[in-house]
């Protein structure tokens, strides 16, 4: 059987060095631009690419993601105070624990992508349910 693997989430982006600017001060590092509408930056193994697919050339109406991308995070409430300061379109003024057991706070980024931020230690990956 094959394994498979998933190591790179596209954030679709109307300005990438906006993008760039905005994603390094989120995810404190300057991350990396590969091409003229691509910039990337490794969180583990996984790689959230930035794409202005206009500057990369390509004729492409943006449709910002529709449903949420899940960060675990080992210092949720540092996050959660740095995330407040930057221009997000939208972000949960408190940490809430879910039904489920995670503990997180949901924002939107300026390009409409949705954001889930976890404190890792209570990431729900699957098993029996028990409210």
């Amino acid at each position: 059987m094959t394994n498979f693997e998933l190591y790179r989430i596209i954030l679709p982006v109307t300005d990438i060095e906006e993008a760039a600017s905005f994603y390094s001060k989120l995810f404190q590092q300057d991350g990396e631009l590969v091409s003229y509408g691509r910039h990337y930056f490794k969180l583990g193994k996984m790689i959230i690419a930035c794409l202005d697919s206009k500057s990369d050339g390509r004729e492409a109406e943006h449709i910002p993601n529709p449903e949420y991308i899940y960060f675990a995070v080992d210092d949720l409430n540092t996050v959660h105070h740095h995330a407040k300061t930057l221009p997000f379109k939208h972000c949960d003024p408190e940490i809430k624990t879910r039904p489920w057991g995670e503990t997180s706070f949901y924002t939107i980024d300026p390009w409409g992508n949705k954001l889930c931020f976890v404190q890792s230690e209570t990431r729900f990956l699957g098993g029996k349910f028990i409210p």
